[in-house]
């Protein structure tokens, strides 16, 4: 069964980091472009960061410069490392396939980014 879960959330204060991992099973992830999304409350879901099994990445305006996406094919897994976070980061995040497929969504792993 492919499935994608995410973890590494939690309470950061501002200005701090968290590293978020998505560990796909199933081979087809390793040629897919991959995406972490996030939805913070009361908002739509929102597309942050993109990457391409070629390593290519793309960024959402508000995190340019802050967040870096990466994957290793290796293990199966896509990672968002997330620096000097601020408050309006707080969300619930997300990784899915670039576009996303309804089937591949997980429960998310909440960060929280507050004083």
């Amino acid at each position: 069964q492919v499935q994608l879960v995410e973890s590494g959330g939690g309470l950061v204060q501002p200005g701090g980091s968290l590293r978020l991992s998505c560990a796909a099973s199933g081979s087809i992830f390793k040629i897919l472009p991959m995406a972490w999304y996030r939805q913070a409350p009361g908002k739509q879901r929102e597309l942050v960061a993109t990457i391409t099994s070629g390593g290519s990445t793309r960024y959402v305006d508000s995190v340019k410069g802050r967040f870096t996406i990466s994957r290793d094919s290796a293990k199966n897994t896509v990672y968002l490392q997330m620096n000097s976070l601020k408050p309006e980061d707080t969300a619930v995040y997300y990784c899915n396939k670039d576009p996303p497929t309804r089937e591949y969504w997980g429960q998310g792993t909440q960060v929280t980014v507050s004083s």
